[in-house]
């Protein structure tokens, strides 16, 4: 809050973007209702994140030991389940101007909490197929475009701190629920425990969309940020700015090169994040192993939060996003020096890459922000974590490529896996220059 409240008297933009200062008034110090929202979007990004983004490589282990179905043929669900969400993601805008976020949203939990029980019951490929519809889509409206259209409309300057505190509910949708599905599995078996956290889910989720996500700022007559009426709104778009309607935007630069930033990005991360637990178990062992990824987690928590509220409000944010990966790039260095068996190396790598875990989420759309006009935000932030979703869909499934064409070489430790840390640090690496090509132009 203290962030929040010092940005008011700091400069909108970056770049000649605004004035260089402005006052502004709060209405209620303290007492602003779109901290609440951020409240309910840190909830939703818990769900989603827990059901959608970590559910489902539980849900591969569950389904082929239940029904001995082939690892291809799931892996095939999962990657269905990510590009249906996709398509979905792009069209949310539009279902949000026709039935409003808190409808969207529970909406969106049912459809998640179906489509979970689906992969528990499935008793044919087809079912399991057509239960991804169903999660898919769900995934789609409580994940990164959601958060993003949930919170936007009730902050300007204090978004930054606003959307990290947010997001921040992805990385505890992992620490709670990567352990809870293994557990409540355990305990219930697959069939049980799906409608159980999935009921979980839609009661929990309705009630925060009910008491929270309902009213619109205009419908309670407040402004973004909390700013007392009458207050002249401070521009925050680059004054180079233009609507771009239609088919313009998708030959635009800096839309192309966000994309890219992104897509590329993400497909480094979730490609690395999928296999490093077994990378890591042959040097640290499982427990510890497992240790290590919830510290990256807690890295990635870190970093998003002193981002979110430290960035300047007149920073590139394309270069902040630049060195966010320019540090990932150097945890899988560290992790490739370490051959797979240098310890304090490993831990390092491993600190270094989750540090910017949640950034390569949360700083996309805050470049939107202030490349686009605020009509266009929505649509670009909508269609930027689509095409990245569609993308890292298949990231796994290619990062496990490459390691089983470098198991045919022999290395001092199983953990070694050299090419899959070169081809992250390369991959983040092409992401970095996407990104500055759109900053040249």
């Amino acid at each position: 809050m203290l962030e929040a409240e010092r940005q008011r008297d700091m400069c909108a933009g970056s770049g000649g973007r605004g004035p260089a200062r402005a006052t502004t008034a709060q209405a209620k110090p303290g007492a602003f209702y779109g901290w609440r929202v951020v409240g309910a979007a840190f909830i939703v990004a818990i769900f989603g994140w827990g059901l959608g983004f970590y559910g489902p490589p539980v849900y591969l282990h569950a389904v082929r030991e239940l029904r001995g179905w082939s690892l291809a043929l799931v892996s095939v669900a999962v990657t269905a389940h990510f590009l249906i969400g996709a398509i979905v993601v792009a069209n949310l805008p539009k279902l949000y101007r026709r039935f409003g976020v808190s409808a969207v949203t529970k909406a969106g939990a049912i459809s998640l909490g179906a489509g979970v029980t689906g992969w528990a019951v499935a008793q044919a490929p087809w079912q399991l197929l057509a239960a991804t519809l169903l999660s898919g889509a769900g995934w789609a409206a409580m994940g990164a475009a959601a958060v993003n259209q949930i919170v936007s409309p009730w902050f300007i300057r204090a978004r930054p701190a606003a959307l990290s505190m947010a997001y921040n509910g992805a990385s505890v949708g992992g620490i709670v629920f990567s352990p809870l599905w293994v557990a409540a599995i355990a305990l219930m078996s697959f069939p049980l425990a799906a409608p159980a956290i999935g009921v979980v889910t839609v009661l929990t989720i309705w009630l925060v969309a009910d008491l929270t996500l309902a009213k619109t700022p205009r419908q309670m007559g407040l402004l973004p940020d909390g700013d007392a009426i009458g207050v002249a709104a401070i521009p925050f778009a680059s004054t180079s700015a233009k609507p771009l309607p239609g088919s313009r935007l998708w030959r635009d630069p800096k839309f192309l090169t966000l994309s890219a930033g992104m897509a590329l990005g993400l497909f480094a991360q979730i490609g690395l994040i999928a296999h490093l637990f077994s990378l890591l178990v042959p040097a640290l062992g499982a427990q510890s192993a497992g240790l290590a990824m919830g510290a990256a987690t807690a890295a990635a928590i870190l970093g998003r939060t002193l981002v979110g509220w430290l960035m300047p409000a007149g920073a590139d944010r394309r270069l902040v996003a630049c060195a966010s990966y320019g540090v990932q790039i150097a945890g899988s260095i560290a992790c490739l020096a370490a051959a797979g068996t240098n310890i304090p190396l490993l831990l390092v790598g491993v600190i270094l890459f989750g540090a910017g875990i949640g950034n390569a989420t949360s700083l996309p759309p805050l470049i939107a922000q202030v490349e686009f006009t605020k009509e266009d935000v929505p649509r670009v932030v909508a269609l930027i974590v689509a095409m990245a979703q569609g993308g890292y869909a298949f990231a796994p499934a290619a990062f496990g490529l490459m390691r089983e064409l470098a198991s045919r070489e022999t290395f001092e430790s199983a953990g070694a896996a050299p090419y899959v840390f070169a081809a992250a640090a390369l991959v983040q690496g092409l992401a970095m220059a996407a990104l500055l090509v759109g900053r040249r132009r």
